[in-house]
């Protein structure tokens, strides 16, 4: 490898002491890896010592955290500060490494961002998925502000799928270029702002559709757990963007659908915590002092009965591959002859 294809892993974890022994060990065991930077995020289990016993003793990993819980941007913006190598790439600390993956990253050239797809399990099937995740053709192609933002605005009744779970290897070069870091304030929708906010700054954002990263779908993940604020400070992120004079009318339209995404779940969200916590006539009255949230409020309360009475039981899976579920529609690799 040479210095300027060297990677930074940076994971946050906080109470990760069941999964952070498989992140660190998936990234070590990958050629192109200078370091891996864990930040202990106030945990308090045995994180950090299950990330030491992860150690190859090849004097790449690095601990480092926080007395007390300070969210994964923050954590990250510290990880990126402490590292040295020209390329980083984020790895949620339940998450995994799939042998090889930045041997097809680094065959890519011309970008500033680069991600590649991702294959969801379940955590009771990490230990069969080596023999059942699909190899796919790389496909590589460009993704533009107006394909991202369309890509991270989710649909009632379907499966998770946003573009913004993808965990791209990022130059250095770049974010300091243009000073982009995290946001430590938010707690939910801190990668999708940081790379939304790149582009808008002009990077090159390259997706290939091989499979590199097993992201783990677990009932307990922290990524699942927000609280209403959490959605107010995202919705405002996306007014922060809008505030830039140089997006295009296209860009503007789009950045504008999302934040009305986002906060017309914030409106149903905060309605329903004053309904729970204060009774039903305190959150009558604050839609009766907020008209404008009336449609997102009773809209969504409409969708998720109507949703609850056409639910369907999850079908059973039959075998790992089956179990398997990827984020981008990809074509099979060809085997040569």
């Amino acid at each position: 490898m040479t210095p300027n294809s060297t990677v930074c892993v940076i994971i946050a974890a906080k109470n990760a002491a069941a999964t952070i022994s498989r992140a660190v060990r998936s990234a070590l065991a990958e050629q192109a890896v200078a370091e891996v930077i864990v930040v202990d995020d106030g945990s308090t289990d045995n994180t950090g010592a299950e990330v030491l016993s992860a150690d190859d003793g090849t004097g790449r990993l690095k601990l480092t955290g926080f007395e007390r819980n300070r969210g994964p941007a923050a954590a990250r913006n510290h990880a990126i500060e402490a590292s040295t190598a020209p390329l980083i790439a984020i790895l949620d600390a339940d998450d995994f490494f799939l042998p090889g993956r930045f041997t097809h990253i680094l065959a890519e050239d011309q970008w500033d961002f680069i991600a590649d797809n991702i294959v969801f399990v379940k955590e009771e099937s990490v230990g069969q998925i080596r023999n059942g995740v699909q190899k796919f053709q790389r496909q590589a192609r460009l993704l533009d502000l107006e394909a991202f933002i369309t890509g991270n605005i989710s649909q009632r009744g379907k499966q998770r799928g946003e573009i913004g779970f993808l965990k791209p290897v990022m130059r250095r070069e770049f974010l300091d270029r243009h000073q982009l870091r995290y946001k430590e304030d938010l707690r939910l929708g801190e990668d999708y702002d940081l790379y939304a906010r790149a582009l808008v700054a002009g990077a090159r954002y390259k997706v290939i559709h091989s499979c590199g990263y097993g992201a783990v779908v677990r009932h307990d993940s922290l990524s699942g757990k927000h609280r209403t604020d959490d959605l107010k400070r995202l919705y405002e992120a996306d007014q922060a963007i809008l505030a830039n004079d140089n997006l295009t009318k296209a860009q503007r339209s789009l950045l504008e659908r999302h934040e009305k995404h986002v906060r017309d779940r914030y409106e149903l969200r905060h309605f329903l915590d004053l309904k729970n916590q204060r009774g039903p006539l305190s959150a009558l009255a604050y839609a009766l002092r907020h008209p404008g949230a009336v449609p997102a409020i009773v809209g969504g309360i409409a969708a998720d009965k109507s949703a609850a009475l056409t639910a369907k039981p999850a079908p059973k899976q039959t075998s790992t591959s089956a179990a398997l579920r990827y984020l981008l529609p990809a074509s099979p690799e060809t085997e040569r002859p």
